[in-house]
């Protein structure tokens, strides 16, 4: 990573892939001071989840700070120093967090994520999961996640300086391999380009 400019980095893949770890990789590269910020919400009766909270909370350098971050993203982005890289994991807890907002609010609070990403003097890495490549979901609060995280991602990878998918344990950097969308619309236009 660049020491001139700020980086933003989306890191986004499928379940166990490695995305956390290469987003950690990417960060130890920088040269800045890291923060790690949580988005997880810690379940006193879940030990499963605890578990796994705590395998990611190993892997950390003692040096590395950590925010719990679980629903004001954009307030801690917008709070971030220029000497700090906040490496932010994940979008999909973030968004189950406020899954519950209706369509106008959770719009409002999209716009007010990428107004913060594209604002910020710090370099940002944020990991994503993948979840369209599975069947439809048979639940609307399924679908919804799954339409809110997809758009989510799409909206960061066109603002990202660069975008990765990390998938059985590859890396594959998409902004050096892939082409953005020739006719990609910007946040709370619902037109689809791939209708006439």
């Amino acid at each position: 990573m660049s020491s001139n400019l700020r980086q933003l980095i989306l890191v986004t893949g499928p379940a166990r892939s490695g995305k956390s770890e290469w987003a950690e990789h990417l960060a130890e590269k920088s040269d800045k001071s890291v923060v790690y910020v949580a988005t997880a919400q810690e379940l006193a009766d879940d030990a499963e989840w605890r578990a796994r909270i705590e395998r990611h909370q190993q892997r950390r350098p003692a040096s590395w700070q950590t925010r719990l971050v679980p629903i004001e993203l954009s307030k801690a982005i917008c709070a971030a120093a220029p000497t700090e890289c906040l490496l932010i994991d994940s979008l999909g807890t973030w968004l189950a967090n406020l899954l519950e907002q209706d369509e106008i609010l959770w719009e409002q609070t999209l716009k007010e994520l990428l107004t913060s990403l594209i604002n910020t003097t710090s370099d940002v890495i944020l990991v994503s999961e993948e979840t369209g490549w599975g069947v439809v979901p048979a639940y609307p609060i399924g679908r919804t996640f799954r339409d809110r995280l997809g758009k989510l991602t799409r909206e960061i990878g066109a603002i990202a300086t660069s975008t990765y998918l990390v998938t059985a344990g590859h890396v594959l950097n998409l902004s050096q391999l892939g082409s953005p969308l020739p006719r990609f619309h910007p946040v709370g236009d619902e037109t689809d380009s791939a209708k006439p």
